[in-house]
């Protein structure tokens, strides 16, 4: 098994994404519009009705018809029309209406002038015509959105503006996704829950498993926290076995390397599928994808900073799509302004910090040290430095592709 080939991270990715896309996740729930805060849209959202409903201002001015534009020397205020108030027909020829925000405007108005840009005399107004175009001002029926109209697609995530938008339509629930059931635990003898004294010099304190936590909390997943598993293969395959009845994916953090007591591998082997366990990635090359049972399995390296960016690279892809969302990255190539050490054969995601320099132009800088266990080069990041796997050492000055971090990291 150690002679296994490593994938490329792209076709690693392509591997997990179309299996991903091939499950028709269908789990759903009907929830109070209050509480669907980043839930995501298990169909589409279509519109009950027009917004706006009917032809209304969008300023507090003066509504005219077009051949009153000819009368601008001074124009009669007819009369007063406040929001909530029913529509005024038949308003006098040669005369225009004081008009609030929000309240309907006439079908045949020409414009809405802007307080601001009349001058008021008595009871009547003068104006400058030249500065009046047509639907000046009115907000149109369904203008913003037509009834019947998909307001958003299956597997959108509802956002707190996106939710205002279906409050406006008089929605009071709607259908989402239930969350996806994660099983998760760490292996390891020299492991230690956080919170607890370290038994001895060479114990470690379990920051993987919380990372991921937090991670998959930030996904909107419901998270079944195993613990910690101590390296026992019959310990560790029972408690697989038991996860993959619970949850609709596995996520472990150590013993998937090439090591003698990397048990988590082993166990995969023996009782569900591995359709890989190497990437030509760093950090995280011993990641492991597979199956066990009706649950997809992630096996994620011991190494913390290996931990989060196979998580991120590559688990949050797969629970994105499930939810019928796009793992989309905002990348764009920038000058670094650091030496960039870095060895030919690997795919590199370094982290970095984009920013201005002096002239204003967005350069990229290191964080400083890149090795898997020093998690305080992710402290001051904002993005990964996204190395090629044919490249080597990068000097100062270099252009270089940049991914922004999403937004749920920053």
């Amino acid at each position: 098994m150690s002679s296994t080939p490593l994938l490329s991270f792209s076709e690693a990715k392509n591997l997990i994404l179309q299996t991903a896309q091939s499950i028709n996740y269908q789990q759903t729930e009907s929830i109070k519009l209050f509480d669907a805060v980043n839930r995501i849209a298990a169909k589409p959202i279509i519109s009950p009705m027009n917004i706006p409903s009917f032809d209304n201002s969008a300023m507090d001015g003066y509504a005219i018809r077009e051949a009153d534009l000819q009368n601008s020397h001074l124009l009669p205020i007819a009369d007063s029309v406040f929001a909530g108030q029913k529509q005024i027909n038949n308003w006098p020829k040669n005369s225009c209406l004081r008009i609030m925000t929000g309240a309907v405007v006439p079908k045949d108005a020409y414009a809405v002038i802007m307080q601001e840009n009349v001058q008021k005399i008595d009871q009547a107004i003068r104006f400058d015509p030249e500065k009046i175009k047509a639907g000046q001002n009115i907000r149109y029926i369904g203008e913003s959105v037509c009834a019947g109209s998909e307001v958003f697609p299956a597997g959108e995530k509802l956002t707190i503006a996106k939710l205002t938008t279906l409050a406006t339509l008089g929605l009071s629930e709607i259908t989402v996704y239930k969350p996806i059931k994660v099983a998760i635990f760490s292996t390891g003898d020299e492991l230690t829950p956080i919170g607890e004294k370290l038994p001895s010099v060479n114990s470690i304190y379990d920051s993987n498993r919380f990372t991921v936590q937090l991670m998959l909390k930030a996904l909107g997943c419901e998270i079944i926290d195993f613990g910690i598993i101590k390296d026992d293969l019959d310990l560790i395959s029972n408690t697989l076995k038991q996860a993959s009845k619970e949850a609709d994916i596995v996520v472990t953090s150590g013993g998937v390397s090439v090591g003698d007591a990397d048990y988590t591998k082993m166990a995969l082997a023996q009782i569900g599928e591995i359709d890989f366990w190497k990437i030509a990635m760093k950090p995280g090359k011993p990641f492991a994808f597979g199956k066990i049972n009706n649950a997809l399995f992630c096996g994620l390296p011991g190494n913390p900073v290996s931990t989060f960016v196979t998580c991120y690279q590559l688990v949050r892809p797969l629970i994105l799509a499930l939810y019928k969302q796009n793992s989309h990255t905002n990348t764009f190539i920038l000058k670094t302004v650091s030496n960039l050490k870095k060895s030919v054969g690997r795919l590199d995601f370094q982290r970095g910090y984009v920013h201005a320099n002096e002239n204003g132009e967005l350069v990229v800088s290191s964080t400083g040290e890149q090795g898997s266990h020093i998690t305080s080069s992710f402290n001051q990041a904002n993005c990964f430095i996204v190395l090629e796997a044919e490249r080597g050492n990068i000097t100062q000055g270099e252009l270089v592709t940049v991914e922004m971090f999403d937004s749920f990291l920053l």
